[in-house]
């Protein structure tokens, strides 16, 4: 049951089972990975807490995505650990990462454009019926769908309109919808608003804050760091592949984030003093 006594939806009763005696859900620890001479990651821990909203940020090449993809199972990490409430996991693939109650969803989104939005939530896991559950059971899809749309309080009007005439902002929720359709408890998010403008933006935020009430929690990867102060619990700084702070959003302003990306940390943990440029004219 919900909290206000009302019985909880089908695709929010989880099949894993928490370990609460771990306050992180998610540890990366010493996570290193190259690229032939490129070294992109340099040991990096990072800490997700349940029922959080964690912002990674960045540079461009300061080791965001490429992170978040060894979590997704996407990339395979050359050193470094992970678990998953406080159990060691081996994510060797991106089924791994779903068998663990991990979704990513990527920037390009994946939807098919020629399938409408139940299609797109359950492809690849259909809804089947019949004695050798060989026939695909479209009612209960439809149903499903319609549900999780209401659940979400999401701006579609139904499950049964197709992808391609759907704005950007739709399609985000449309790629969120199916994570939590199959269980997602950890959600990568890649850029989410960087395509959407500022209407659509801020109700794909409130939709992420709703996620996260619902428990989930949540890795958001952006370049728009007001998106982060407004929804987000603490900021992760990446630069140069190396972790360089964790930040709680309740304690920092606008230009600490921006600074931290710019200037970073040197090696003691000293924030690196700023460039004094001088006029030789």
């Amino acid at each position: 049951m919900n909290p206000n006594g009302s019985p909880q939806p089908w695709f929010s009763t989880p099949q894993w089972v928490l370990n609460m005696d771990t306050e992180y859900i998610v540890e990366m620890k010493g996570i290193s990975k190259r690229f032939g001479g490129v070294h992109a990651l340099r040991s990096v821990d990072l800490e997700l807490r349940r029922g959080e909203i964690m912002g990674i940020v960045g540079d461009n090449g300061a080791g965001k995505s490429t992170l978040m993809k060894i979590l997704s199972g996407a990339y395979l990490a050359d050193e470094g650990e992970i678990y998953i409430d406080g159990r060691r996991a081996h994510i060797q693939n991106p089924q791994d990462a779903f068998n663990l109650g991990i979704g990513m969803i990527y920037q390009d989104l994946a939807l098919f454009n020629n399938l409408d939005v139940a299609r797109n939530i359950f492809v690849g896991r259909e809804c089947s019926r019949g004695p050798f559950r060989l026939l695909l059971d479209k009612k209960s899809m439809y149903q499903k769908a319609q549900d999780l749309i209401h659940e979400l309080r999401v701006d579609i009007s139904s499950p049964r309109l197709n992808v391609a005439l759907m704005s950007g902002g739709q399609r985000q929720m449309v790629a969120c919808a199916r994570a939590i359709a199959f269980q997602s408890k950890i959600l990568i998010m890649d850029e989410p608003t960087a395509a959407l403008g500022v209407t659509e933006a801020n109700k794909l935020l409130s939709l992420i804050r709703n996620l996260r009430d619902m428990g989930l929690s949540i890795l958001l990867i952006t370049q728009r760091i007001p998106d982060i102060l407004a929804i987000a619990d603490r900021v992760f700084v990446l630069k140069g592949g190396q972790r360089q702070d964790v930040l709680e959003v309740s304690k920092v302003t606008l230009d600490d984030v921006v600074t931290m990306i710019v200037r970073g940390r040197d090696r003691n943990g000293m924030q690196t003093p700023a460039m004094v440029y001088r006029s030789f004219g």
